[in-house]
């Protein structure tokens, strides 16, 4: 992770660059953002830097619904010197851990299940589990945005195993329902499309 003064700097310039490097916290309104969100800057005291949406997710943050922090794209500050946790963020993005448990994740990967717990710790800031459920909601995210599939396909379409527990998870992390964040205009594509690795 970055220090403090670069990713607020960043943050203050809204430098493309360290877009999905971190993420940017505020305290008083719960949300968190990308570097690049056009909103009213938060005062400097007021902020908190993760590296992770899952990291900021796993702290009670909540994603900014301007920036749409699901968007940013794929690249942490490590990517590349920790082959270990990158490969295992592909494999969960990828719905690895929607059937299958982190034994069977850590045993795909060579290693243990404990010491694939300390790398993520160490390098994302959250669990393997958190993060898988972050994924999952970015992907359901995307759906809502991009097509008109029924909310029961979105769901299944994310790796939720079931409705309910779609539903409970948008609850949790919005305070809101999935429908309710659902994007109306012509970016939005037909049922038929499948947009769940689609990036911005």
């Amino acid at each position: 992770m970055l220090d403090f003064e670069t990713c607020n700097a960043a943050r203050l310039r809204r430098d493309p660059a360290y877009d999905g490097v971190f993420f940017t916290a505020v305290k008083t309104t719960g949300i968190y953002c990308r570097p690049v969100c056009p909103v009213r800057q938060p005062l400097t005291r007021n902020v908190v830097f993760y590296p992770s949406a899952a990291a900021a997710e796993t702290e009670g943050y909540r994603p900014c619904l301007r920036c749409r922090p699901e968007t940013a794209p794929f690249c942490p500050a490590w990517n590349g010197t920790r082959a270990t946790v990158a490969r295992a963020l592909k494999l969960i993005e990828a719905g690895a851990l929607d059937e299958a448990d982190i034994e069977q994740l850590a045993a795909r990967l060579g290693i243990g299940a404990r010491h694939l717990a300390r790398l993520f710790q160490r390098h994302v800031g959250a669990t393997p589990l958190q993060t898988a459920q972050t994924f999952r909601l970015q992907r359901a995210k995307r759906l809502l945005d991009e097509t008109d599939l029924r909310m029961t396909e979105i769901a299944r379409r994310a790796g939720f195993g079931s409705l309910r527990r779609f539903n409970a998870a948008f609850a949790e992390l919005y305070k809101r329902p999935p429908s309710t964040l659902r994007r109306k205009g012509p970016q939005r594509h037909g049922a038929g499309e499948s947009h769940l690795h689609a990036r911005a």
